[in-house]
This record gives C-alpha cells, structure tokens and sequence, in this order.
C-alpha cells in the first residue's frame, strides 16, 4: 500500500534535493541540455512566462517523508486564463514505473477543474520518446503549433 504523499511549494532551500532528483533522471537531460544545475533550478523556480505574476506561479514537491517523490512547476491561466501550464513535472526515479505520476497528474487536474481551469498545457522536448508517451497516457494531444518544443493539451 503506498502512503499519502505530501505536497507544499519548494523554497530555495529546496534546491540540493531538487537538483539530486533531476540528476537521477539523465534521460530527460540527453533531450533537454544542459545538464541541471542549482543555479539552473534556482533560476527555474522564479522564471514567469509573459503576462504572469509570481502568485500565478506554483513550484511544488510531492513529499513521502524526507524524500522528494516528484516535482511540478505549474502555472495558472497560461496561455490563457482557463488554462493550467505545466512548465516541468519530474518523478524521483526510484518511483517511477508504478503508475504514481499518472495518479498524481489525476489528482492535479481534478482540483485544478474543480478551480475552473478547463484545459491543460505543457511542452515535451521534440525527440523524447519517453516524456511523449508519459503524457499521451495521461491524455494529451501534440498541437500544431510552431515551437521549439512539442506542444501539447489536455481537456480537463
């Protein structure tokens, strides 16, 4: 049985844990250079697409104890107002494969339509098979729009 994860926004403070769970996903940086950095996570965590403000702007950890499950950079109302943007979602690799990232996506769009967001949106590195697949299970659909990344969206 797995135990509730607990989920709170990440401080700086945050960043050496954050940095050890990316590192042990070198897969993802083989498509998305450079490798990760404090500076870089730290740097991530105040980063704001056009038009937001820093209370749209979520950095979350989803906690088991003292060990960092996953993490999720989520913003609201980008690209548009009814929109939910997940600028990164990373799963600490020791708990992949079991279905929780899937489980954890679920979550976050059942509260996020139940706050009136009515879609989804987020951009997969073009060429990463496995980032690809995780979010086509998850229900989304590549966009054809122009980007450096693969756009996709989801209907909450």
């Amino acid at each position: 049985m797995e135990k509730t994860l607990d989920v709170r926004p990440l401080t700086p403070a945050d960043g050496e844990t954050i940095l050890a769970l990316c590192r042990g996903n070198p897969l993802f940086y083989a498509y998305h250079p450079p490798e990760p950095t404090l500076e870089g996570i730290l740097e991530d965590m105040r980063a704001l697409p056009p038009g937001r403000r820093p209370e749209d702007k979520h950095f979350l950890g989803f906690w088991q104890g003292e060990t960092l499950v996953a993490v999720m950079d989520l913003v609201l109302g980008y690209p548009e107002e009814s929109c939910a943007y997940i600028g990164f979602f990373m799963m600490n690799r020791a708990f992949q494969g079991r279905g929780l990232g899937s489980r954890l996506i679920r979550a976050c769009f059942a509260r996020l339509k139940a706050s009136g967001f009515r879609r989804a949106e987020l951009g997969v590195d073009k060429g990463n098979p496995q980032s690809r697949a995780f979010w086509e299970k998850n229900g989304f659909r590549a966009l054809q729009r122009e980007s450096p990344y693969l756009p996709m969206t989801r209907v909450l």
